[in-house]
């Protein structure tokens, strides 16, 4: 107890030194936001327009603003952005009901934490939020080691009900051996909670956010805490950003020991800081004397994406930036079921939520916004982390009439299959995505195949986001590639299934998070970065089938993956292959199924990896239509009937033939 209580004393010293050496331009900036317009002056102008690029998310009439016509001064953009910000943020605290709604489910996944000693004793209480379903976020002072967390918990529901009448509370113990990680100077500690997944899953988890843009200074937050280790408690709305310090802001609320730990939302119930302490704050009267400071979520999570930790808690770490919200949104999205009765966000909380507006001021013919081509301003990658109502591919997706069932393994294959832990069903090692599926090679750690249903009428576009590879949890880690293999050198993630050929379904968010099922390391094969990135034949091939060919309905059913050679060369471990494959299905305007399979290499492209990895050869990169006996031939896999659907089975004289347009295909 006594290293806990120096440890936070030199937490508060900290705190008040960057209060105190903050004080003047602290003033300057209270100052703006008591003039009319100040909000759109009293932050940076990249913060300003970052902040109106997020509020567009929530509010289909906001339209991004360049930030370098707020800092020239431009005056349409400065008044774009004041009314902009003035409507939102500076309101006559009129808010949409669904503001309460998102409280209530925020709230939910917070917890007093009982901070114990080595002999069990009660030593102090903090507050803590769940950030993954299994993963608790708090603060280094209130848990600065395994050991104490060892001893400690978290108590949810420790509150009052509508009625007045206490919730039954609901105890759980901690699991840092599970995963443990804490850091002093950023004053924050993400500890395991041990717990049934279903129990567990009643309370939520409030999802962290990458993205900056989520407060600015003159922002309106709130806090939900337990002070002195009380009742949860609320400090609403009525307390506002002051200034942002590095990896810190300053903020004006009510909090109290007991307070830390807490998280600090926005008026979109995003998570924007972990609040640590308070300190004072002369000559600030109009903030009661009192500045409260918390770590900027966006510096926590660039802080744990350069941590390396063994495989199991990595796993564990990877959830926090994979894991999909319980929080409903406030904006006007398609709300979709999620685990555990929990809403889980539509397009609201995703940069192409809605159509992209045209930004304002002087550079707005050339300025394509802060989220096209730069990370802060942009979602990452977010998987539904409910594996158990993925449908996977259908083989009947063409029609009764003309079932694609999964290509057959050879039954030299099929002990090589890495086993879906989940599956109830055989062949077991199916793993099913959001419209798509793979079968898994256990030893070479790639995919035997993957299957992609592709519906063009109900297709959407998605923008690309920043990449956030995740392993597939129903698969043993040492059966999948992951990221050690990519690193420092020319190797990409290459997909399988393309990001946007399962992006399609009824909405939108639908076909978003079809679109980061995607984003698997099972669906990944090794591509050096010269074939991977370029436009080639093969890039186009699914598309040219939707839309130029004789497609009767434009759907395609599309089977994809590497030639698995004996002799491909290793490299880090896994054995690179030189060529890939993929046999499509569509049915024509005749009513007639056609199949065409295709293979393209990447051999000259890989030479010499191993032997001298700073030194490439570059070669060229052929797309060819071949028969898909071809394919079977090279991958001992069956197509069935797909066979007798090939064109080229059926012409005489035609076998191996170079694609370099794909008007050259036949069907």
């Amino acid at each position: 107890m006594e290293l806990r209580t120096r440890q936070a004393g030199r937490q508060q010293d900290a705190v008040a030194a960057r209060v105190a050496g903050r004080t003047p331009a602290r003033g300057e900036r209270i100052e703006i936001l008591r003039r009319p317009g100040g909000l759109a002056r009293a932050d940076e102008p990249e913060r300003v327009a970052t902040r109106i690029d997020r509020l567009s998310r929530y509010y289909s009439d906001v339209c991004p603003i360049n930030p370098a016509a707020i800092r020239a001064g431009e005056p349409a953009a400065v008044t774009a952005a004041g009314v902009t910000l003035e409507r939102i943020i500076q309101t006559n605290d009129l808010l949409g009901v669904a503001y309460l709604e998102g409280g209530v489910v925020a709230a939910r996944a917070v917890g007093r934490v009982n901070i114990r000693d080595g002999r069990g004793r009660l030593t102090g209480y903090g507050t803590g939020s769940m950030v993954t379903t299994e993963l608790l976020l708090t603060n280094h002072h209130v848990l600065p080691d395994e050991d104490v967390a060892a001893q400690s918990g978290v108590e949810f529901d420790y509150q009052d009900g509508p009625d007045g009448t206490p919730l039954p509370l609901r105890a759980f113990v901690l699991d840092p051996g599970r995963f443990f990680l804490a850091d002093a100077e950023l004053d924050f500690a993400l500890v395991a909670v041990k717990g049934a997944p279903a129990e567990l899953g009643r309370f939520g988890f409030n999802r962290l956010i990458e993205s900056e843009g989520k407060a600015i200074v003159g922002d309106f937050v709130s806090i939900v805490q337990h002070p002195c280790g009380g009742k949860k408690q609320v400090a609403l709305r009525e307390n506002r950003v002051v200034d942002v310090v590095d990896s810190f802001l300053h903020y004006e609320t009510d909090t109290q020991p007991g307070s830390s730990g807490s998280s600090v939302f926005n008026d979109q119930w995003e998570v924007v800081a972990l609040h640590h302490a308070s300190t004072p704050a002369p000559g600030h009267d109009e903030l009661g004397g009192i500045v409260n400071e918390g770590l900027r979520v966006s510096r926590l999570l660039a802080f744990l994406t350069q941590q390396s930790l063994p495989p199991a808690r990595q796993l564990l770490l990877d959830g926090l930036f994979t894991a999909g919200s319980t929080l409903p949104s406030t904006g006007p999205a398609e709300q979709l079921p999620g685990p555990a009765g929990f809403a889980r966000p539509g397009p609201t909380a995703l940069f192409d939520g809605h159509p992209p507006r045209r930004p304002v001021g002087l550079a707005a013919s050339g300025w394509t916004g802060l989220s096209a081509g730069t990370p802060t301003g942009r979602e990452t990658v977010g998987i539904d982390p409910d594996y158990t109502d993925r449908a996977g591919y259908d083989p009947l997706f063409l029609g009764a009439g003309h079932p694609v069932p999964l290509p057959a393994l050879h039954a030299d294959q099929v002990p090589l299959a890495a086993v879906n832990r989940l599956a109830t069903a055989e062949p077991r090692y199916v793993l099913p995505y959001h419209h798509f599926s793979v079968a898994l090679h256990r030893l070479r750690r790639l995919a035997f195949f993957t299957a992609v249903n592709i519906d063009g009428n109900s297709s959407v576009r998605l923008k690309r986001e920043p990449d956030r590879w995740s392993l597939d949890p129903r698969v043993a880690v040492d059966e999948q590639t992951g990221e050690e293999v990519y690193a420092a050198n020319p190797l990409d993630r290459g997909h399988l299934v393309r990001r946007l050929d399962p992006a399609w379904g009824a909405s939108r968010a639908i076909a978003k998070i079809a679109n980061d099922d995607t984003f698997h390391f099972t669906n990944c094969s090794p591509q050096h970065e010269d074939f991977n990135q370029n436009k080639t034949t093969w890039a186009g091939l699914e598309d040219y089938l939707l839309e130029n060919a004789d497609n009767h309905d434009l759907k395609v059913t599309v089977f994809t993956g590497p030639v698995l050679a004996d002799d491909d060369d290793r490299y880090r471990g896994v054995q690179l292959p030189r060529q890939f494959w993929k046999v499509a299905a569509m049915v024509k305007e005749d009513g007639a199924l056609s199949a065409t399979a295709y293979l393209l290499s990447q051999a000259d492209l890989i030479a010499g990896l191993e032997l001298v990895p700073e030194a490439f050869s570059y070669g060229a990169y052929r797309t060819y239509q071949v028969p898909v006996t071809h394919v079977e031939a090279l991958t001992r896999l069956s197509f069935g009937a797909l066979r007798d659907a090939d064109p080229l089975a059926r012409l005489e004289g035609i076998g191996v033939r170079e694609i370099d347009d794909p008007r050259q295909i036949v069907l």
